[in-house]
């Protein structure tokens, strides 16, 4: 930071104009595409409202090294395109005067996301108007300044895409080493017998399994309520527990009504319908919690230990039977209630379940501490270096 303190004192001792951007810039907006128009073997990318390429075309109508504010769709992101790409309606495309560096233009851009997200107009598709982005007031200092300015957060967001990446690849590393202990552990106990899911109703170790309501009586999104009972979908089964935070709720009165998907503490729950294979047990917390009907329950009798019967679902072994049995209902894969006896899983004796399953809470618990301590590192340096950034763009205004 001493060479830009340096560039400071002796170019602009008494700090630097703020102009608007729509001053010292062209604002441009693109030309929309139809999905007949774009082309496989297309060599520019087009940019439209969302954060990845809408397809390719033969021609650019941007040079490489622009700054884009989206419009439409994801209205008010910010990106720097650094190849020649075809903009469409969706995008303001910004070039700057002489003055301005593209890359500085970028860094100052991208700051006020938060302020651009806050003009946009509600409706059908999110949009943000071309003032918005004009009447940003940008500090323009001398070029060698602004140059100084860029090579920093460019080393800088270099620095934390590295550590990002490596953080990343030590989260995938410990996972994959746990299910790799998990898959050995249950494989490989002692006393191992195999039974199917029908065997083990025969034998009342389980109750016969259950999903939530079909058909016309399966709540609608007009029965949901703030608060009540408990509905779980597929999706609020997530790191394997159960969401309650983010999941619908329907009231006592519409939950009596209901015929079957009523799940208790405890019970061990595993979606057969779309995303399959997701696990999780019902916390003590929850007297009732009612089930769509992707999602089943499995409530242990005698001779299973339910948190073992979890990572019995949890397995490769288990997971492998649903993939090869799921069948494709429509776009989403399915496995019924009725398939879902054929499945097989190994069962030591209960105390060996027992010991299995301590050993491997330990273990995940410590995957978990992982899994949520990373996430929360690359944050942290997400924020330091939008803090040094904010902090590089601020300067003494000329009076």
């Amino acid at each position: 930071m001493s060479r830009l303190d340096g560039l400071i004192t002796e170019l602009c001792p008494d700090g630097v104009e703020y102009k608007k951007v729509g001053t010292i810039c062209k604002i441009l907006r693109g030309k929309r595409l139809t999905t007949k128009e774009l082309m496989d073997d297309g060599k520019y990318p087009v940019i439209h409202g969302g954060t990845t390429p809408m397809g390719y075309y033969n021609q650019a109508n941007r040079k490489a090294g622009t700054t884009i504010v989206i419009n439409t769709g994801n209205a008010g992101c910010v990106f720097y395109i650094e190849k020649e790409f075809w903009s469409s309606d969706a995008c303001f495309s910004l070039y700057p005067s002489q003055d301005v560096l593209d890359r500085y233009l970028y860094f100052f851009v991208s700051s006020k996301e938060p302020i651009l997200k806050g003009k946009i107009r509600a409706g059908a598709m999110p949009t943000i108007d071309a003032n918005a982005v004009e009447n940003l007031k940008i500090p323009v200092p001398p070029l060698e300044i602004q140059r100084e300015i860029v090579r920093i957060l460019d080393t800088f967001t270099e620095l934390t895409a590295e550590l990002t990446a490596e953080l990343t690849a030590e989260l995938t590393a410990r996972k994959k080493q746990y299910e790799y202990f998990r898959d050995s552990l249950l494989m490989s106990a002692k006393d191992n017998m195999e039974y199917s899911v029908q065997e083990l109703i025969d034998l009342e170790m389980i109750e016969e399994p259950m999903d939530g309501n079909h058909g016309d009586i399966h709540p609608k999104k007009a029965d949901y309520v703030d608060s009540g009972v408990p509905f779980i979908m597929a999706n609020n089964l997530v790191n394997g527990t159960v969401d309650y935070e983010h999941c619908a709720y329907i009231t006592e009165q519409q939950a009596n009504s209901l015929r079957k998907g009523f799940s208790k503490p405890g019970d061990v729950l595993l979606t057969h319908k779309g995303t399959i294979g997701r696990t999780a047990i019902v916390p003590e917390t929850y007297a009732t919690t009612i089930l769509t009907p992707q999602v089943t329950y499995y409530r242990v009798k005698s001779g299973i230990d339910n948190h073992f019967l979890k990572y019995c679902f949890d397995s490769t072994f288990f997971q492998e039977q649903m993939i090869a049995m799921a069948s494709l209902g429509g776009t989403r894969a399915y496995i019924g209630i009725t398939a879902q006896h054929g499945l097989k899983l190994r069962l030591p004796p209960l105390a060996e379940q027992k010991r299995i399953t301590t050993i491997l809470d330990a273990f995940d618990n410590l995957c978990n501490n992982l899994a949520f301590c990373l996430p929360a590192e690359i944050e942290a340096r997400q924020k330091q270096y939008e803090y040094y950034r904010d902090k590089l763009l601020t300067f003494k205004e000329l009076a």
